[in-house]
């Protein structure tokens, strides 16, 4: 052995900015305008955070979850959670309460840490948390004066006055569980994906390269998309490792403010999901000249493809480069990385050419292999034409489900991913389709089937298909199609309240059509693509596009 066997842990990467740059800020959005403090008081306060949990008992291994906003406080709980041991559980706060009950009993939580506007989502869980022990309530200007009825509530300020600033995080095994995220990506009851601080410290350091997302200790980042959602793509775990400033929105997601955060800050990447991006270029189309983005130079964009005409329009009006990445919870979340710089090869292609080539879900970061396969798990050709189930494999690739390892889903070491895809001849993916029929809008999942199953229980309906159809803002809505029991009285508003007994209000039906029959394959099951092709031939729109159905 002739190189020091050093252990890939989160602690190594995490105090590395404070130290770097210890002045640069974390700036937190807040009612009146922002909230700051420095990279070495984030540090501090994580240190003191890691103290008073494990004051409370918190353990090596043990789960702390988090119910928060993007923020400082967050990032503090980052911070500590992972780099003393424990495992940082990311609860996503847009879930049902059905769902969030499993989520957190099934990974066994012993402490929330909640910001105290979420308090009222999270008291709707009250009595139905048996292994949580202990709630942290996180304030932000104007809600210090927070109440409760959950049992055993502590704030957050209070928790970690008085502890010291130098926590010794301890030495364990590079493979040893640091984050866990939960899924609703494929049907049934959702999934939790166990990472790694292996598989976390070799992603972060992975998505800082050049052609990847090219971050740096000099960025400025605004980081949209959500913490509870995938690790934010891991960008707060490279953003403390390289030093970077970092801003976060908070609550406060509406485009207008999102466009002044861009600005006032002097960001120079983002990330966030299409939708995110379409309200910007909504606002800045709207008051022309108004806002000086001149910092700006690429926007991340993930959770679903980017238009061609949004690629194009951020490049030609901003000279911001969109960059597209594909990946999955299962993923860590970042698989492949599509830029406008592209390959050596593409230097002379239009802007055009390369709009429509950064519209591809993109090439595979180094360190991953993907294959596509047919129904025999033959690997098929990468010409761009063969199109077929993509699968992937890889140091941050998840193995198992937590505590629900469910075999079907791996293959011989690969990852299967549910996308259906292809690889073209110089190596790009192209996602074509879901094989499970999944709908996905604005980034997040929704399961048709469970819709399905759900809407079937409710009296005097015979049978029901859920599909997506396509939407401007959201990428996807579904759409539930029944078919009605003889004699039965349903209606549009019956079916959607019966839905939001289980369901959050951004996964209910957009819209609920009554037919006589739904097609079915030669197998009998519901012929989705059928339903869709339907939907199409007939000049269907969702109600809130067109007002009417055509």
């Amino acid at each position: 052995m002739t190189m020091q066997q050093t252990p890939l842990l989160m602690s190594r990467l995490m105090d590395r900015g404070a130290q770097m740059q210890p002045e640069v800020e974390v700036v937190t959005a807040t009612a009146d305008g922002t909230r700051r403090q420095t990279l070495a008081e984030t540090r501090d306060r994580a240190h003191q955070l890691a103290h008073a949990l494990a004051k409370a008992g918190i353990e090596i291994g043990d789960r702390v979850a988090t119910f928060m906003w993007n923020g400082s406080r967050h990032l503090e709980a980052y911070h500590a959670i992972a780099c003393m041991g424990a495992v940082l559980h990311t609860l996503n706060i847009r879930l049902s309460d059905v769902d969030l009950e499993y989520i957190i009993n099934h990974a066994g939580d012993r402490i929330i840490i909640v910001d105290a506007d979420m308090l009222p989502k999270l008291e709707e869980l009250a009595g139905r948390m048996p292994t949580v022990e202990r709630i942290i309530v996180a304030t932000e200007p104007g809600l210090e004066g927070w109440s409760t009825s959950l049992p055993n509530a502590v704030d957050y300020e209070d928790f970690i006055a008085e502890q010291p600033t130098v926590y010794d995080w301890p030495d364990i095994d590079e493979n040893s569980p640091l984050g866990l995220c939960y899924t609703s990506g494929t049907t049934g009851k959702p999934k939790g994906v166990m990472y790694t601080h292996r598989s976390n410290y070799l992603h972060t350091i992975s998505i800082c390269m050049t052609d990847v997302m090219g971050l740096s200790a000099s960025d400025t980042v605004l980081g949209i998309v959500p913490m509870f959602h995938a690790n934010a793509w891991g960008l707060p775990w490279a953003a403390c490792m390289l030093g970077m400033q970092q801003v976060f929105p908070h609550r406060f997601m509406d485009p207008k403010r999102l466009t002044e955060l861009l600005e006032s800050e002097q960001i120079t990447m983002s990330a966030g999901v299409p939708t995110i991006w379409q309200g910007v270029r909504s606002v800045l189309e709207a008051a022309p000249g108004k806002f000086d983005l001149s910092n700006l130079q690429r926007l991340t964009c993930g959770g679903s493809a980017p238009p061609p005409s949004l690629i194009g329009w951020f490049w030609d009006e901003l000279g911001v480069e969109m960059i597209q990445g594909w990946g999955m919870t299962e993923t860590s979340p970042l698989a492949t990385i599509s830029r406008r710089s592209g390959k050596r090869k593409h230097r002379d292609m239009s802007d055009a050419e390369r709009a429509a080539n950064q519209a591809k879900a993109g090439l595979l970061m180094p360190g991953l292999e993907l294959e596509i396969f047919d129904d025999e798990w033959k690997a098929l050709p990468h010409d761009g034409k063969a199109f077929g189930e993509l699968l992937i494999r890889g140091p941050w690739i998840c193995s198992e489900y937590y505590n629900d390892p469910q075999p079907e889903k791996f293959h011989d070491g690969w990852l299967v991913t549910g996308d259906v895809a292809k690889i073209d001849p110089e190596g790009y993916l192209i996602i074509t389709d879901r094989s499970k029929d999944l709908i996905k809008s604005g980034g997040e999942w929704i399961s048709s089937v469970d819709l399905e199953n759900h809407i079937v229980a409710l009296d005097g309906v015979a049978q029901a298909c859920v599909v997506a159809q396509p939407h401007p803002k959201w990428d996807e809505r579904p759409v539930a199609v029944v078919v009605k029991k003889a004699g039965a009285e349903l209606s549009k508003d019956k079916v959607l309240a019966h839905c939001g007994e289980k369901f959050a209000k951004w996964q209910l039906p957009d819209d609920v059509l009554f037919v006589d029959a739904i097609p079915l394959t030669a197998t009998g099951k519901m012929d989705k693509k059928v339903v869709r092709a339907k939907l199409a031939d007939d000049g269907y729109q969702l109600p809130d596009l067109a007002g009417k159905r055509a």
